[in-house]
C-alpha cells in the first residue's frame, strides 16, 4: 500500500522537472509548497552554478550554497522540494513537480564530495540530524555544504540549513548535519583523497571536530552492543500491573514503493534521500497512531546505508514505535529491497534501518506527553531496550556533533549581596533536584554492594545529570568531606587543583579550580562559589551547592580556558545512622560537556569510575574526617 499522496514530499526528497517542462537555467532554487507542519530537513543541496561565490573556492575546498523560497500558508515537514530556477524568473509550481521527486544529493551533498574527489562518490552514512527550528512556507531557506575533512578514502560533508523570514528579516538555524561519502574505486584500487585546504581558524576547528565525529561513528556499533548487553542484565522495565502503559502493536505500519527512474542518481542507485523521505512518511503515520495528533519530526538517528537498491526494485518499509521518553517518541523503520525474482520468492535484501524521533503538540501548541510503552513480546523488549541505548548514545554525541558555543551565564560576585547570592545558589540546586522527568540511563551494582545510578534530564536543549550512590558511612561525615573542595582532587580525576581564594563565611567559600585536559584541548579552570547548608532537623538533607562566579581579582589566564558551572552540587540524605545516599547534580554547560559526553554516550565509564572513587574516599575516612588511605 502507499502511505503518501502525490502532493506531499517528506524530508530528503526533491522535485524533478515536470514532463514537457523546459529545464530552467542554473543559479537559483525554490522550495515548493509541501503539506503539514514540522521541521525542515537537514539533508539538501545546491546545484553547481556559475555564481561568483562558487568560482572563488580554491582547489580542495568544495563548497556550495543555495537559497530556496517556499510558497505561502504552510509549514514544511521534515524535508522539502528543491527546484532549480532561472536567474531572472521563477517557473510556475505545477502538480507534476510533486509527482517526480529528485533527490537533493544531486545538488548539495554529492557536488562538494565529487568536486573534491574528482570521481564518483556514494553516501556511506549520515550522522544525527537535529532540527532546531521550524521552516514555514513563504520563507527563504539557505543551504550550504562543504567538505569539512577528507580522510584516506572517505570524507565528511557538513551541511548547514538556515531559514529567513522575508517580512521580519529574522534568520534562524534549522539544522546542521554531517554525511560521510566514499569515493567509488576505479577497478580494484581505492581512491586516496587529497587533504582539505584550511583557510581560517574556523576551518581548523571544524577539521579537528570532524576527527572526533569519525571516532564516534567507528565505535557506534560496538557501543550499542555493549549498552544492550548491560541492559539485558536488568529486570524487565515495565511491571504488568503498571497503569497508563500501552502496547505498540497498533502502531505498526507498512508501505511499498516502486523505484522509478526519477528516484535514482547518476550511478543508477536509489537516492539515499528519497529512501529517507519514504521512511519519514511511514514513520509519521506510526507515531500519529500513538499520540492521536500530528507528530513533528525532531531528529533522525545516525545510520549507515547497508546496500544499494536500483530502478525497478520494490522497497518495503516497516515502521513501529519502539519507546517513548516523556514528550518524544522513537519510531524504527526497516527497509528491504526486492528485485523481480526476489519479489516472487519473498526474499528481500535489508538495505537500511533508521530511527526517527518525534514530538507532538496539542491545539494550544504545547508538547504532548506520550504514554509509557508496555513491551509484550521478546521482540518488544529488544526494541524497547534498544531505544534506551540509542537515547544514551545520542546524549553523548550531542557535544561533538553540535559543538554549540558557550553562552556566559556567570554572575559577578558582590560582597554587598553575598547572602542573596549564596541562598540563590542553594535554592537553584534544590529546584534542579526537584524537577520531574529524570530518566535512568545507567545502573551499576558492584560485587561489594556499591550501587551507582545515573539519570539525565533534557529541558529545552539543556542537559542535566544526576548521579546517585549509596555510601556506607554516616551522612554528616560525607557532608564534611564533600563540602571541603580542597579534598576534591583526592578522588576526582577531573580536578587537578582546588584552592580557597576567598572565605566568605563558615558556610560560603570561593574556590579556584584547575581541571585536566580533555580531547587534547587546553586545560580548563573555574572560579566557583560553594555554599553548604546543614539540615535544621535530623533526617533532613545536607546541601553542598556550586556555581561559577566572576571575580575581578582572578581574571582568565592564557594557559587555561575559563569554564563555567551553571548549577551543581551534592544532596546528602541519611539512610540510617551508619549510611547515606549521596546525589550529585550538574546542569551541564558547553564547556564541561566534554567531561560527560563519553560516559553518557556509553563509550566511557568516567562517571561511574569517579563515583566509585568518591565512595571509596568517603568510606575510607573515620568519623573525625581523617583519611586512612593517605
Amino acid at each position: 500500500m502507499r502511505t503518501g499522496d502525490s502532493g506531499s514530499v517528506p524530508f530528503g526528497a526533491g522535485a524533478g522537472l515536470a514532463g514537457g517542462q523546459a529545464a530552467p537555467r542554473p543559479g537559483r532554487f525554490a522550495l515548493l509548497k509541501s503539506h503539514g507542519a514540522g521541521a525542515a530537513g537537514a539533508r539538501g543541496g545546491a546545484h553547481e552554478s556559475g555564481h561568483p561565490a562558487c568560482a572563488r573556492q580554491p582547489p580542495g575546498r568544495a563548497e556550495r550554497s543555495a537559497a530556496a523560497q517556499v510558497d505561502r500558508h504552510h509549514s514544511l515537514p521534515g524535508g522539502w522540494i528543491l527546484y532549480q530556477l532561472s536567474h531572472k524568473r521563477s517557473p510556475r509550481i505545477l502538480e507534476s513537480h510533486f509527482k517526480h521527486p529528485l533527490h537533493m544529493d544531486t545538488f548539495l551533498d554529492i557536488h562538494p564530495a565529487e568536486k573534491h574527489a574528482g570521481v564518483s562518490c556514494v553516501t556511506a552514512s549520515v550522522d544525527d540530524i537535529q532540527f532546531e527550528a521550524t521552516a514555514r512556507v513563504g520563507q527563504v531557506i539557505t543551504i550550504k555544504a562543504k567538505v569539512s575533512r577528507a580522510f584516506s578514502t572517505s570524507m565528511e560533508i557538513s551541511i548547514k540549513v538556515t531559514v529567513e523570514d522575508m517580512l521580519t528579516g529574522t534568520e534562524k538555524l534549522v539544522s546542521v548535519a554531517f554525511s560521510t561519502f566514499v569515493a567509488k574505486p576505479v577497478g580494484k584500487e581505492k581512491i586516496q583523497l587529497k587533504p582539505v585546504t584550511l583557510l581560517t581558524e574556523k576551518d581548523h576547528v571544524e577539521h579537528n571536530l570532524a576527527s572526533e565525529r569519525r571516532k564516534v561513528r567507528l565505535q557506534h556499533e560496538d557501543t550499542f552492543k555493549n549498552l544492550m548487553k548491560e541492559g539485558g542484565k536488568f529486570d524487565d522495565p515495565i511491571c504488568d500491573d503498571e497503569e497508563g502503559t500501552v502496547s505498540t502493536r497498533g502502531t505498526s505500519v507498512q508501505s511499498i514503493e516502486l523505484v522509478l527512474p526519477p528516484h535514482a542518481n547518476h550511478h543508477g542507485n536509489t537516492f539515499g534521500g528519497q529512501i529517507m523521505a519514504w521512511m519519514e512518511a511511514v514513520a509519521t503515520i506510526s507515531a500519529s497512531r500513538l499520540c492521536r495528533a500530528h507528530p513533528v519530526l525532531k531528529s533522525v538517528d545516525m545510520f549507515k546505508f547497508r546496500g544499494p537498491s536500483t530502478v525497478g526494485d520494490r522497497l518495503v518499509f516497516n515502521a513501529i514505535v519502539n519507546n517513548t521518553f516523556q514528550t518524544c517518541v522513537e519510531v524504527g523503520v526497516r527497509v528491504e529491497a526486492f528485485d523481480c525474482q526476489e519479489w516472487s520468492e519473498s526474499r528481500g535484501r535489508h538495505i537500511n534501518s533508521a530511527f526517527l524521533i518525534y514530538n507532538a503538540v496539542d491545539d494550544k501548541e504545547e508538547l504532548i506527553t506520550f504514554p509509557k510503552i508496555k513491551p509484550m513480546s521478546k521482540d518488544d523488549f529488544r526494541r524497547y531496550r534498544g531505544a534506551l541505548a540509542r537515547k544514551r548514545i545520542r546524549l553523548g554525541r550531542k557535544y561533538v556533533i553540535s559543538h554549540k558555543e558557550e553562552v556566559p551565564l556567570c554572575i559577578h560576585w558582590d560582597i554587598g549581596n553575598q547572602v542573596s547570592l549564596s541562598n540563590g545558589n542553594v535554592e537553584a540546586l534544590k529546584r534542579l533536584a526537584a524537577k520531574s522527568g529524570w530518566e535512568v540511563t545507567s545502573a551499576v551494582e558492584e560485587v561489594g554492594g556499591i550501587q551507582i545510578k545515573i539519570y539525565t534530564l533534557e529541558e529545552h536543549d539543556i542537559l542535566s545529570v544526576w548521579v546517585e550512590k549509596h555510601v556506607k558511612r554516616p551522612a554528616h561525615l560525607a557532608y564534611h568531606l564533600l563540602s571541603n573542595f580542597t579534598k576534591r582532587p583526592l578522588w576526582d580525576p577531573h580536578y587537578t587543583s582546588c584552592e580557597v581564594i576567598d572565605c566568605i563565611s563558615e558556610d560560603d567559600q570561593i574556590y579556584y579550580i584547575t581541571c585536566s585536559v580533555v580531547n587534547n584541548d587546553k586545560p580548563k579552570d573555574l572560579v566557583v562559589l560553594v555554599s553548604r547548608r546543614r539540615p535544621l532537623e535530623d533526617g533532613h538533607t545536607y546541601v553542598v551547592a556550586v556555581r561559577s562566579v566572576i571575580l575581578p581579582s582572578v581574571p582568565p589566564s592564557p594557559q587555561y580556558v575559563r569554564s563555567e558551572i551553571i548549577c551543581a552540587g551534592f544532596l546528602i540524605h541519611a539512610s540510617d545512622s551508619s549510611s547515606c545516599t549521596v546525589s550529585y547534580f550538574n546542569q551541564i554547560s558547553a564547556s564541561i560537556l566534554p567531561y560527560f559526553a563519553g560516559n553518557l554516550g556509553g563509550w566511557s565509564k568516567s562517571i561511574e569510575e569517579t563515583a566509585a572513587s568518591c565512595i571509596q574516599f568517603i568510606e575510607s575516612a573515620n568519623d573525625d574526617g581523617l583519611i586512612s588511605i593517605l
